[in-house]
């Protein structure tokens, strides 16, 4: 079952309305993201993949990681759309945030965009930023959505919402 489509205010999107296939669109959005208290990425050059139901996930540009926050991890998955990920580990101050991050070495043709870009889990990390608002992250442990006071829902990964 479909869920009720919330209403945007002014400045807002709603997720309902982001395209599937889901499409990539540059922000000059000021993101930063901390962990271990130091500030491992500032960018103001990310993109957004928006699709459908989802809060947009921020792709940042390589260069925009502090040296060394940035490591290969095991594992791999698929994306239907952008090809197959391969994870990295987030490393700031002490902490480490074990496959907390993933890039699209070889994307599809219609997602080369993202290539020598780098996604992030916003939870686990000790916070990511859009223009200075605090993020909260997509719910559910297998999605990477940034939900700022920009978007409404409701969101993919609630309990429930498998077969949207």
């Amino acid at each position: 079952m479909r869920p009720q489509r919330e209403q945007p205010g002014p400045g807002q999107e709603s997720v309902w309305d982001y395209p599937r296939p889901p499409s990539v669109v540059p922000t000059d959005e000021h993101v930063q993201v901390w962990l271990g208290g130091e500030l491992v990425a500032d960018t103001t050059t990310a993109l957004r993949v928006l699709e459908t139901s989802h809060p947009p996930t921020y792709y940042l540009p390589r260069a925009a990681f502090a040296d060394g926050a940035l490591r290969p991890a095991p594992g791999s998955s698929f994306c239907e759309w952008k090809g197959t990920a391969s994870y990295l580990d987030v490393v700031g101050g002490d902490v480490v945030a074990p496959a907390g991050a993933w890039f699209y070495p070889r994307p599809s043709a219609r997602f080369a965009s993202v290539a020598d870009h780098v996604a992030l889990y916003p939870a686990a990390m000790d916070r990511c930023t859009v223009d200075g608002e605090l993020v909260r992250p997509q719910p559910g442990g297998f999605y990477g959505g940034w939900i700022t006071s920009r978007v409404v829902g409701p969101f993919k990964g609630e309990p429930g919402t498998r077969f949207w």
